[in-house]
């Protein structure tokens, strides 16, 4: 198996025009490494939140633009993400196929029950670059030097923190070095940041699973505070608390 960590094509946007399905994460600013979760639904009188919000972590050092459906307005504030740099992607994002540990899921997205051989490939000069690949089929050396098993039960001591997750499509294209392997998945610990993920609590994950439809188009947006209240209305977000 080789599989796109972002489905390459359009980049089209700058907003979620067609979806019906919103994931938004908030953050306090920039070098928030914690946010809120919020699920929506929309027809034809707008979006509507469904369940309650919910804490999440993001990177270790915040958030930054990351490469999605949108495009960052001239002269808008803000670090831009990197390969390594601990930081989530911020912006707008289609979401991707879900993955975990079992055969099967409860999710009608697309589902790849990982293996002890797959890998995401964090090699910035790989040109697998940002792809989650089947070490039996690329070969052992393909994947030397990538820090991210997908059965990190199976390579790091019981870790569940990919037993449940989908891939956020940043960086469709394979940009070298503009970051990779971007996912929503299991905290490993409640509240301890990531090195550039979402993470959150199981329930909530099962939840998001669940709920999620591929048929509505679903995307994932990320912003600081500020860029929210500064973006919103021209991405078609549901306005902040403070807008209504």
């Amino acid at each position: 198996m080789a599989a796109a960590c972002a489905t390459r094509g359009d980049r089209a946007g700058p907003g979620p025009e067609q979806a019906r399905q919103l994931v938004l994460v908030v953050t306090a600013d920039w070098n928030a490494s914690g946010g809120r979760l919020q699920r929506y639904e929309r027809d034809g009188a707008g979006w509507r939140a469904v369940g309650d919000a919910t804490a999440v972590t993001v990177g270790r050092a915040g958030s930054a633009w990351g490469r999605g459906l949108h495009q960052v307005p001239a002269g808008e504030p803000g670090p831009v993400k990197r390969e390594g740099d601990g930081r989530a992607p911020a912006g707008l994002f289609r979401i991707g196929t879900a993955f975990g540990y079992a055969e099967h899921a409860a999710t009608a997205l697309p589902y790849s029950a990982m293996t002890v051989s797959d890998y995401c490939i964090d090699v910035a000069d790989s040109p697998l670059y940002n792809r989650i690949v089947d070490a039996r089929e690329v070969g052992a050396a393909a994947v030397a030097g990538s820090t991210e098993p997908m059965r990190r039960d199976l390579h790091a001591d019981g870790d569940q923190r990919y037993r449940q997750g989908f891939v956020i499509e940043h960086n469709a294209d394979g940009a070298r070095g503009a970051g990779s392997c971007i996912f929503a998945h299991l905290w490993k610990a409640p509240g301890e940041a990531t090195a550039g993920c979402t993470a959150m609590d199981p329930d909530r994950m099962s939840e998001l699973l669940a709920w999620l439809r591929p048929q509505s188009r679903p995307v994932f947006a990320l912003l600081p505070q500020a860029q929210y209240r500064a973006l919103w209305r021209n991405w078609g977000l549901p306005a902040p608390d403070d807008a209504r």
